[in-house]
C-alpha cells in the first residue's frame, strides 16, 4: 500500500511541484495551502507531513515550527514524522526547536525531496 504524504505549503507552484514529484515516486499526496487541514488529520492519516515554516494564511500566526511542536507534543500525533520546509538559513535550528524529525531547505532539488520523504515515510 502506498505511503501517504500530507503537504502543507501556501505557495501554489511549490505545492504543485512537490505533489507531482511525490506522486511520481508512488506516494499518495494530500495537499493544502494552510494548516487548517490538520483538523482532519485522523481522516487523512498521513505517514509523513511536509510543513512549510511560513504559512501566510494561518490565522493564529503560528509558524511551522510552532505547529510541528504542537503535533510532536500531542500523544495522538507525535508518531507522525514532520519535515519542516523553509528557506531560512538556520533551518536546522528551526526544525530542532519545533521537534521536527527532519527538514528541507528551499530551494531544493526534487531528488532531495524524494530522499527526505523516503527516509521518514
Amino acid at each position: 500500500m502506498a505511503k501517504k504524504v500530507l503537504v502543507i505549503e501556501d505557495d501554489k507552484d511549490i505545492r504543485d511541484a512537490v505533489t507531482l514529484a511525490l506522486e511520481d515516486e508512488g506516494y499518495v499526496v494530500v495537499s493544502s495551502d494552510n494548516a487548517r487541514i490538520l483538523k482532519q488529520l485522523n481522516e487523512h492519516a498521513p505517514d509523513v507531513i511536509l510543513l512549510d515554516n511560513w504559512l501566510t494564511d494561518w490565522s493564529s500566526d503560528a509558524n511551522g515550527q510552532q505547529i510541528s511542536r504542537g503535533l510532536k507534543n500531542d500523544p495522538a500525533t507525535s508518531h507522525i514524522p514532520v519535515i519542516i520546509v523553509s528557506a531560512v538559513s538556520n533551518i536546522a535550528e528551526v526544525a530542532e526547536a519545533g521537534l521536527a524529525d527532519g527538514y528541507l531547505k528551499k530551494p531544493f532539488d526534487l531528488n532531495d525531496l524524494a530522499a527526505v520523504v523516503k527516509k521518514y515515510a
